[in-house]
């Protein structure tokens, strides 16, 4: 972690592998949802398997999911009135999700002082997961058009939160998608770096771009943020 001077107004966050590890919802979805299709759709189950039934949308995930799912039950021969119902097997499952220990209350003490955006290119729902009442609002890929890294989504989370670019932090895992996508639209940048996906050690591989800030854990981001706002408070 380099020195930092930087002041800091807002906060926008992102959610999968931030707040909570998605590969066990990943791995939970796909069969839950063809679980749902063995029940109701068995022609559509039995001719689109799970690994038949991956979306790969780039800014739209819910959209591409029922328009998958539309198109393998006109081509299996069930009833594509069956899409919605399918769709809320699938995205009830999406939202159960386990935070980190740490998550909740990091984010609890981070809201607490500053307000908090989310950024995501994922699908997850704060209001059903829970969490919504810590954020000001979400942006998600498919409400802007265009997913992280584009400079676009980064840029239009500041503009509704009234703040410019350089005094919100944005903090995500992600290396492309959250540090070098807001580091390209001036935020300031801080790295989430789990032990469940980088390791204890973790590597940055960029020369170029280094992030403003990088801890293991939110509450760590939360832990020096507490120590650098009071220092900003008591320099006003």
């Amino acid at each position: 972690m380099r020195d930092v001077t930087f002041s800091i107004r807002a906060i926008t966050l992102d959610l999968d592998d931030t707040l909570w590890p998605f590969a066990p919802i990943g791995a939970r979805v796909e069969h839950v949802l063809h679980d749902w299709l063995v029940a109701h759709c068995p022609r559509t189950a039995e001719q689109f398997p799970v690994d038949a039934m991956h979306p790969h949308l780039a800014h739209d995930f819910s959209r591409l999911r029922k328009l998958t799912l539309a198109r393998a039950m006109a081509l299996a021969g069930d009833d594509v009135a069956h899409v919605e119902p399918a769709f809320e097997a699938f995205f009830a499952e999406r939202n159960r999700v386990e935070c980190y220990p740490d998550a909740i209350a990091a984010l609890e003490r981070i809201a607490a002082r500053l307000p908090v955006a989310a950024i995501t290119n994922g699908n997850a729902d704060l209001q059903r997961i829970g969490l919504r009442d810590h954020f000001s609002f979400q942006l998600g890929a498919s409400e802007h058009g265009a997913p992280k890294p584009a400079p676009s989504i980064f840029r239009a989370a500041c503009a509704r939160l009234g703040v410019a670019p350089h005094h919100v932090l944005h903090v995500g895992d992600d290396i492309e998608l959250d540090i070098v996508g807001a580091h390209a639209a001036g935020l300031r940048t801080c790295w989430i770096h789990r032990d469940d996906l980088h390791g204890p050690e973790p590597r940055w591989p960029h020369a170029h771009i280094t992030p403003d800030l990088a801890f293991p854990t939110l509450d760590a981001l939360a832990d020096w943020l507490d120590a650098h706002l009071q220092d900003d408070a008591a320099c006003q």
